[in-house]
């Protein structure tokens, strides 16, 4: 198990939220914490540290009056870590070329693949043409309805029709260089991280799968190791003390 560091963009500041909170209208979300220091701040920590593919969410839509200090914040980041950071947030062949080129590793993308709540091949193809297998993360951010996860796109609040089972890592696996999956429905609330589907990401080790969600306090990233074999990396937020949280940064950079 590896740490992999946030930055989260939200109305062109760096924020920690609760995920399932995440409201275009009014470009709203429940706060838990919103920092006086901007990405670039972040980003030299991470770099300093020697921590790779942290990732930094611009948490606006393209139509929000708030997105391009959003875009600028994530530029920010990107040009103090060249090579340290992937991005995602409303990522597309037409823009990924431009993150790249301002010092991403990666770029993130759910939305642009999953459409009307299915998969998208086609559009997945066009990712993979814009920027090569090697540079694309698929988030496979999701949320429960009844017993089964489905992925979740436009920030985290559409529900699609794709399932988070082996067979969809399998599918999807050939096309991408990592997962990315939050899981939204404890995203922020630092209250435990969701056993069961940690355990079933962990079940999938033919490509590096970051999970993100819940993680409160060390006992939770134990838990998480024990669960998954330590086959996952993991990602936190809310929990970091440089985001108002308890747990240390010089502990977890050291994962």
């Amino acid at each position: 198990m590896k740490f992999r560091p946030c930055i989260d963009i939200h109305n062109g500041q760096v924020k920690q939220i609760v995920g399932g909170s995440l409201k275009d209208a009014g470009d709203q979300a429940e706060e838990n914490f919103v920092s006086e220091q901007d990405a670039a701040f972040y980003a030299r920590l991470y770099k300093e540290a020697g921590i790779k593919g942290g990732h930094v969410i611009l948490l606006n839509s393209a139509d929000s009056p708030y997105y391009e200090a959003t875009r600028q914040q994530a530029f920010l980041a990107l040009r103090e870590y060249p090579g340290g950071l992937q991005i995602g947030g409303g990522v597309n062949p037409d823009n990924a070329a431009e993150y790249l080129e301002a010092g991403a590793s990666h770029v993130i993308v759910t939305s642009y693949v999953f459409k009307n709540g299915q998969i998208s091949w086609e559009n997945l193809d066009k990712m993979v043409q814009a920027v090569g297998k090697e540079h694309l993360v698929l988030d496979l951010s999701c949320r429960k309805k009844g017993n089964q996860y489905y992925i979740v796109t436009d920030r985290w609040q559409k529900f699609t029709e794709v399932p988070v089972t082996l067979k969809t890592l399998e599918q999807l696996a050939s096309y991408c260089d990592e997962f990315l999956v939050h899981a939204v429905d404890v995203e922020g609330k630092a209250r435990g991280v969701e056993v069961e589907l940690a355990s079933l990401l962990a079940e999938y080790n033919k490509i590096t799968i970051t999970y993100a969600g819940g993680v409160g306090s060390m006992k939770d990233i134990e838990i998480l190791g024990a669960c998954t074999e330590n086959r996952l990396n993991v990602t936190v937020g809310s929990a970091l003390d440089l985001f108002g949280g308890t747990i240390p940064f010089e502990t977890l950079k050291n994962l």
